[in-house]
């Protein structure tokens, strides 16, 4: 179907919304009816051939007592969906009487197949049927859908170009709803890079045979499809096979989904998708055992998942496979993140669903925010998923991306791009590429998308992505994985009280009352907490020092002043030095020199990771010569003199 075609379609059906639904609705609701009936006139065309057939079949299959019919009523139709009713939308249009049409309506929708039901269901059409009926609009409606310039049917257009027009009718109205446009809708320049990514590095290397695609937080499908046309372009001229998998929890958006798949002639594929509001996707794991070949996902970022939180038990009885592991010896290593933002949830369900057994394994692609790559403490859920995802050598790039890409937002995002088969050069590293400059302006915004990757965009970000180590070190750098983990230590020091004994072991509560009641000093005597057997060894880095107690030189551990208790960050690939390890060179170099009485509790320290993009590719605005600031100077002062001369001569 031609463009010129496509546009013209799209306004016929728009202008349907305007004439019909104008009074009744305001138009950014225009969606709730025009979209469900947009799929019913197509589905409607489809099956108009075959209506007396299926309902044969459908009348034979209840006489021999069948009540299993699905499978055979689309063999009757000869597609992945029927309707039984014996009603079309030609007929409908010819009641006249407003009960009788009401009834016969729903009879139709009644008889449609299970699968059309949800996309029914999930558009909650037939909350619209009271209002459209008082309005004497229903008739209308069916009436206009029938107009022969109109033709949606497969004889006027191919399954592609239902498609396109169902698509672009989405857009039309996510641009009627600028504060939602982006909230299900990743734009597609976004997309095609992320299936570049995702594609490319194995592109040769795909043979033939059937591949699983999955999307944790599908919206409206859209990456999904372009995933699909990707593969099958890179693998032109082999046999590859594919299946879309995919869960929304937005009733209508999960409607859009599957009934996009179902109007491209892919109801085969409808069925892979689960959605609507039972189905979240962090609760309620609609492909839980699974495994697929590629996965991509735009989950949503700053959103609280605490209902869903509270669903699973608590952030501390969330007991899912998905996010409790077994990792760096902790057989309950947490992934689960604060409330208020469960982005990263969503990148360790797809790692949850990497294939282990086969020679490609699994490739992710997944746009964050710039929170992603740094909230969360050592030991918290983001850092521990940082952590398990670089340890454990699947995080082969990230993408910072242009501002203002997306239609709700200008924020910073960044794409992740993950391979449990990481090419030999890729091994134990990660690249960064900072592609924030590298974008074409839109003519016109829309919603907040200001600007977009070009094919000449994309193309550079995959040159430089592909160069790997090679690439402009201005645009891209690559790090050892553990360049991004440190260390986090707890720095403590003795409690000193003024007046107490230096020889002596105190008890818990005359601890506590010395807190309470004594007054701090930094030259007061040390409170022991504790004596250790007499074969323990001092080391006062850790902790345990030599003191007298009762006259005998003992191993005593002191009770710390939580007043001046402090943390240290020490990146993993801190030099040792002449010492034991990083973390005592860094002790004893920045810490000892200025608290001579301090000790790490080796017990609180926490490995953590974070990527900082600003670190490694921020650019200081050069400083202005001395000439130039003279120049300023001068010129200042020149003025000043201009207005006191005018002042004066004034007066």
């Amino acid at each position: 179907m031609n463009s010129a075609n496509h546009s013209r379609i799209v306004s016929l059906i728009w202008a349907i919304a305007d004439d019909v639904l104008r009074d009744l609705y305001v138009r950014g609701k225009y969606r709730d009816v025009i979209l469900p009936f947009t799929v019913l006139r197509r589905l409607d065309s489809v099956l108009e051939p075959v209506r007396e057939q299926v309902a044969a079949t459908d009348k034979m299959l209840d006489e021999a007592g069948i009540v299993n019919k699905d499978a055979s009523l689309r063999d009757a139709a000869g597609q992945a969906f029927y309707n039984t009713s014996g009603f079309t939308m030609k007929h409908l249009s010819t009641i006249s009487n407003a009960k009788r049409l009401e009834e016969d309506f729903k009879a139709y929708l009644n008889g449609f197949s299970p699968n059309v039901q949800e996309i029914i269901d999930n558009f909650e059409l037939r909350n619209q049927i009271p209002k459209l009926v008082r309005a004497d609009a229903l008739g209308s409606l069916l009436t206009k859908y029938l107009n022969p310039d109109l033709d949606l049917s497969p004889k006027g257009m191919d399954n592609h170009g239902m498609g396109t027009v169902f698509e672009e009718l989405v857009r039309k109205f996510n641009e009627e709803n600028n504060e939602e446009a982006g909230e299900h809708w990743t734009p597609r320049d976004a997309v095609r890079l992320m299936t570049r990514l995702m594609f490319e590095p194995i592109a040769d290397r795909i043979p033939e045979g059937t591949y699983k695609l999955y999307d944790g937080a599908m919206g409206t499908g859209g990456m999904l499809t372009v995933a699909e046309e990707t593969l099958k372009q890179i693998t032109d001229g082999r046999k590859v096979t594919t299946h879309l998998y995919g869960q929304e929890i937005n009733a209508e958006t999960y409607a859009i989904a599957k009934a996009d798949l179902i109007l491209k002639g892919e109801g085969g594929e409808a069925d892979n998708i689960k959605g609507g509001p039972e189905f979240s996707t962090l609760v309620n794991d609609a492909f839980a055992g699974d495994e697929f070949d590629f996965m991509l996902s735009n989950p949503p970022y700053g959103k609280s998942w605490k209902t869903d939180q509270e669903r699973m038990g608590g952030a501390k009885k969330i007991r899912d496979p998905r996010f409790v592991i077994e990792h760096g010896g902790d057989p309950e290593y947490s992934l689960v993140t604060r409330s208020s933002d469960g982005q990263m949830l969503f990148m360790a369900n797809l790692v949850s669903k990497m294939k282990q057994k086969t020679e490609l394994g699994s490739r992710i692609a997944e746009i964050h925010n710039g929170s992603s790559l740094f909230t969360g403490d050592a030991g918290q859920g983001e850092s521990n998923i940082r952590r398990w995802v670089i340890e454990s050598d699947w995080l082969e790039a990230v993408v910072a991306l242009p501002l203002k890409m997306f239609y709700n937002t200008g924020i910073a995002t960044y794409v992740w791009v993950l391979s449990n088969r990481k090419e030999a050069r890729r091994q134990g590293k990660v690249q960064l590429i900072d592609a924030t400059g590298w974008f074409t302006p839109l003519r016109k915004n829309l919603g907040e998308k200001g600007v977009e990757l070009s094919e000449a965009n994309i193309a550079r970000i995959m040159e430089t992505f592909h160069a790997f180590d090679e690439a402009d070190p201005e645009q891209s750098k690559v790090f050892d994985n553990r360049a991004f983990g440190y260390s986090k230590i707890t720095v403590e020091r003795p409690l000193r009280i003024i007046g107490a004994d230096p020889e002596r072991v105190y008890k818990p509560a005359e601890i506590k009352e010395l807190k309470e009641e004594g007054k701090r000093s930094e030259d007061a005597p040390a409170i022991i907490k504790r004596t250790l057997p007499y074969a323990a060894e001092p080391d006062p880095l850790r902790g345990l020092y030599s003191a007298r107690v009762d006259g005998k030189i003992r191993v005593v551990q002191y009770e710390p002043d939580t007043d001046l208790r402090d943390t240290e960050q020490i990146p993993l690939q801190e030099p040792a030095g002449e010492c034991a390890d990083g973390i005592e060179a860094f002790f004893r170099r920045e810490v000892l020199p200025y608290a001579p009485d301090a000790w790490i509790d080796e017990s609180k320290t926490k490995i953590g990771y974070e990527i900082s993009f600003t670190r490694h590719f921020y650019k200081p605005a050069p400083m202005r010569t001395l000439a130039e600031i003279q120049a300023d100077i001068r010129a200042l002062e020149a003025e000043t003199d201009n207005l006191i001369a005018e002042i004066a001569g004034g007066a």
